[in-house]
């Protein structure tokens, strides 16, 4: 590509903001979807340029892309703070729309259909994150939420929180998740802990803590399957 040509000397039909209006979201690439975020590029690199490098660093993989933070992002020449944030923001939203896809009171009666909602969120992200789902009598969903977010070897989850919220939902039930971004879906001795100790905590305000979800990539392991609720 002739270094000193932009994305506004191209074609109207091959301008990804363009095209998109178009045709549709759906007809653009990844790199167009992504050039469309960074918005322009630099003098000698269009958006879409440093979109595709931005893809290379991730392999091409939508799921490594978003296990990519701001500062990472930034060692991409011509990706700057402001577009960085963009990105990630973009990603952010993308993950939530997918954790709160499922119909509102949903009936969760199994370790599949809670994963089916919690690893959409959890599985691409690269520090801990303490997730919990609040269930009535009929353990229809009620609500879900992150507790607590931390580093990459462990978060910490506010039992007192999340009873108090209990309360304050009118949840009856319970369901608890974190990720283990190692890739481990083995429940450490301070996950088997906590597990008994918020157990123990809930069957004293007449709440039943029905599992705990470890999400690893796209995979979890349910701690209440392996007999460990």
């Amino acid at each position: 590509m002739n270094d000193n040509k932009t994305i506004k000397d191209w074609s109207a039909d091959e301008r990804p903001r363009e095209k998109m209006l178009q045709k549709g979201a759906a007809a653009l690439s990844d790199a167009e979807l992504l050039a469309i975020l960074i918005h322009s590029g630099t003098r000698k690199r269009t958006a879409l340029d440093l979109a595709r490098e931005v893809l290379d660093m991730a392999d091409k993989n939508l799921r490594d892309l978003g296990r990519l933070g701001v500062e990472e992002l930034q060692k991409i020449h011509g990706i700057g703070e402001a577009r960085a944030v963009t990105v990630c923001a973009a990603l952010e939203l993308g993950r939530r729309r997918q954790a709160y896809d499922a119909p509102d009171k949903v009936v969760i009666n199994t370790s599949r259909q809670a994963a089916n909602i919690i690893v959409p969120f959890l599985q691409d992200l690269n520090h801990e994150v303490f997730y919990v789902l609040y269930l009535n009598q009929s353990c229809k969903l009620l609500k879900a939420e992150t507790i607590s977010s931390g580093g990459v070897t462990g978060t910490v989850a506010d039992i007192r929180m999340i009873l108090k919220n209990c309360l304050l939902y009118n949840a009856n039930h319970l369901i608890v998740a974190h990720n283990h971004p190692s890739g481990s879906k083995k429940p450490s001795e301070a996950d088997k802990l906590l597990t008994g100790k918020l157990k123990e905590s809930a069957k004293l305000m007449d709440i039943k803590l029905v599992d705990h979800l470890i999400v690893a990539g796209n995979e979890y392991l349910s701690m209440a399957d392996e007999g460990l609720v």
